[in-house]
């Protein structure tokens, strides 16, 4: 790590001289400042260092998926730092001899993106990337924003479910360990890129869902049936406690055949208990495609603390 020491002494005050030459001119656009100039942003003051979430970086500049999530480890620098791109071939290496030193700079054709060094975990590459040189797409995202390609990268499964308000949904699948992301949306209807406004009047055929991704070598989808049945009433139609409408149904929508089965199984076995004396209507068909909601209904019951629409049944 001492060549990051060095690295983060000299970048720091680099970054105070320039201030005092250029005024605000950095503070205004340091997305160019790092690409175009060569710049470095503050260590442990922007914007990816510390995410965690499951996902890509792709250049800033023209969209080029450059790293993932899967090789992203804490340098304890200050700056995202990753074991290896996703091809080797989108990464262009360039002899840096600047403040009195020999470093390997790393770049696209468009961007400037930082440094390469030999101090990464288990003897591999550590790549020190300014998160202003990159945008970060999660997960669950990279199907809508043309990334679905890279979902391969990924050990994860999915799986859609509606039963009801889904902020309560998605907060109690949130909370299962082995569930990588849970997205707030609307899968089961015909318009395309719904919003809460035209869903909530019922007309569109859609239902409050929930997107749920896991690694299945921590949680399966049986696990994530028992938990659907358990957090709300399926016997009730088109509704859920004061929530009335076609939007509020209950619905497993499957991925594949394999899916089907297991829920169809599922849906059985909870007959069988006969907990709310009456069988479920919940709908087992098949998924379609998926919008995610408004920003403001993803994590609602993080943002309003206290708030509880959903409860776990006991087993």
């Amino acid at each position: 790590m001492k060549h990051a020491l060095v690295f983060l002494i000299l970048a720091s005050l680099t970054l105070t001289l320039a201030a005092c030459t250029r005024g605000d001119d950095m503070s205004k656009n340091i997305s160019y400042h790092v690409t175009k100039e060569g710049g470095t942003e503050k260590a442990f003051d922007n914007a990816y260092w510390d995410e965690h979430r499951p996902g890509i970086y792709v250049d800033i500049n023209t969209g080029k998926a450059l790293f993932s999530s899967l090789d992203k480890f804490d340098s304890g620098t200050g700056w995202p730092s990753f074991t290896k791109p996703i091809d080797d071939s989108a990464i262009k290496e360039k002899t840096d001899a600047s403040f009195g030193m020999v470093r390997t700079e790393v770049r696209t054709d468009e961007s400037h993106l930082g440094h390469v060094f030999d101090d990464g975990p288990n003897g591999m590459p550590r790549f020190c990337i300014n998160s202003a040189a990159l945008n970060f797409i999660p997960y669950e995202e990279l199907e809508a924003k043309g990334y679905g390609k890279y979902k391969g990268l990924f050990p994860y499964k999915e799986a859609i479910f509606a039963g009801g308000c889904f902020w309560g949904v998605e907060t109690l699948f949130q909370q299962q360990e082995g569930v990588v992301a849970a997205v707030s949306g609307y899968a089961g209807g015909k318009t395309k890129n719904p919003t809460y406004k035209v869903v909530s009047t019922g007309l569109t055929g859609h239902a409050e869902s929930v997107l749920v991704v896991y690694d299945p070598s921590v949680i399966n989808y049986t696990a994530l049936l028992n938990l659907f049945w358990r957090m709300h009433d399926p016997t009730q139609k088109n509704r859920q406690g004061p929530d009335v409408g076609s939007q509020y149904r209950s619905a497993i929508f499957y991925l594949d055949e394999e899916q089907k089965a297991e829920a169809e199984k599922s849906k059985r076995e909870f007959d069988a208990k006969g907990v709310f004396g009456k069988p479920a209507v919940t709908e087992i068909v098949p998924a379609t495609a998926f919008y995610p909601a408004e920003d403001y209904h993803q994590d609602y019951s993080d943002k309003n603390p206290g708030y509880a629409c959903h409860a776990l049944r006991p087993e």
